[in-house]
């Protein structure tokens, strides 16, 4: 007698559902979370978000997130504990939402440069934001140029470390790619950095500032010679951000007073806090160029001043994130 066949069972239901990308953006930079969606193919969720008298933050989504693989677009820009207060709400109410899972998408990461203790009593930061967004509820983490590498050790979860080096080493070589070029690194700690842009100009020759600094005096150094041959070169300083600009105006003049041809600074994150805007327009830089990981309002724009698109770069990790597939592959060599 012929075994009976096995059907499934009609009280259960055998249908997988399809895969939902939804983008979620927080009101520090829409225009970057924007961006990224219309890469994308999509449109940002609709969502409710206001303070309250007090300054508590509100936020819900006007539409159902359940089951849906959602990403979580915010920049850390100033007011900056703001930012990040909102982009925990936003993620904690995608959890309990229930989302699928839950991708944040931090263009600049708050507090990194507090990564470890200089001096005793001093708290880790950068730490603790990690811990915060994992308790919040999220599963992965997206982010661009962190300050240190180590960083990524700190969430317990999946980082995916963006680097702004394509978007920015592309323009220059095409810009400045017929001059005699120099990588120059605004001090010892950030020479890897400079190597990966050295290999990406055809092997232009290394530098690097030397400067000290007054752990008593945040934002402030002193940049006391150029260890490398500049002379008669154009020099491309690079760094991952530009905070006050005062780094990196005292690290521009120094390559100047070396004999450089001319300098070109590239950096990924415009914060361009205080006297930024003035430090840049003084210092002998021909062209500042960075990317749009943070918002730059109307009066801190000047001419020098380029900015290019982080968008393509986000939305090729979420796309990547989404179909399960390599980040590690968007940057070729890096394994």
């Amino acid at each position: 007698m012929k075994e009976k066949e096995r059907h499934p069972s009609a009280t259960s239901i055998m249908k997988r559902p399809k895969k939902r990308l939804m983008v979620l953006s927080g009101r520090a930079h829409p225009e970057l979370a924007q961006e990224v969606a219309a890469e994308l193919g999509t449109e940002l969720v609709p969502t409710s978000a206001y303070n309250f008298a007090n300054g508590e933050i509100y936020v819900r989504f006007e539409e159902s997130v359940r089951g849906a693989d959602v990403f979580v677009v915010q920049s850390h820009t100033a007011p900056i504990n703001e930012a990040i207060m909102e982009h925990l709400l936003m993620i904690d109410a995608a959890k309990r939402a229930s989302a699928k899972r839950i991708t944040v998408v931090m263009p600049f990461y708050g507090y990194a440069r507090q990564d470890k203790k200089h001096r005793g009593r001093e708290p880790i930061s950068a730490r603790l934001m990690a811990d915060m967004f994992l308790v919040a509820g999220a599963d992965r983490l997206i982010c661009v140029d962190l300050h240190t590498d180590q960083i990524q050790g700190f969430f317990d979860g999946p980082v995916d470390h963006l680097m702004a080096i394509p978007i920015l080493s592309g323009y220059v070589a095409d810009k400045y790619g017929h001059e005699d070029l120099a990588v120059v690194s605004p001090d010892a700690g950030r020479i890897k950095v400079a190597e990966q842009w050295s290999k990406r100009l055809g092997g232009a020759p290394l530098a690097f500032v030397h400067k000290t600094r007054d752990i008593n005096r945040p934002n402030e150094t002193v940049a006391n010679r150029v260890v490398g041959d500049v002379e008669g070169r154009v020099c491309v300083l690079v760094d991952d951000m530009i905070d006050t600009g005062g780094t990196i105006a005292k690290a521009a003049d120094a390559i100047m007073e070396a004999g450089a041809k001319d300098v070109v600074i590239a950096a990924t994150h415009p914060i361009l806090s205080g006297p930024a805007v003035e430090r840049l327009q003084a210092c002998r830089a021909r062209e500042i160029i960075v990317t749009n990981t943070l918002p730059i309002p109307p009066e801190n724009e000047f001419e020098g001043l380029t900015t290019l698109s982080i968008a393509p770069l986000i939305s090729a990790a979420v796309k990547e994130v989404f179909l399960d597939g390599s980040v590690t592959s968007l940057f070729g060599e890096r394994s």
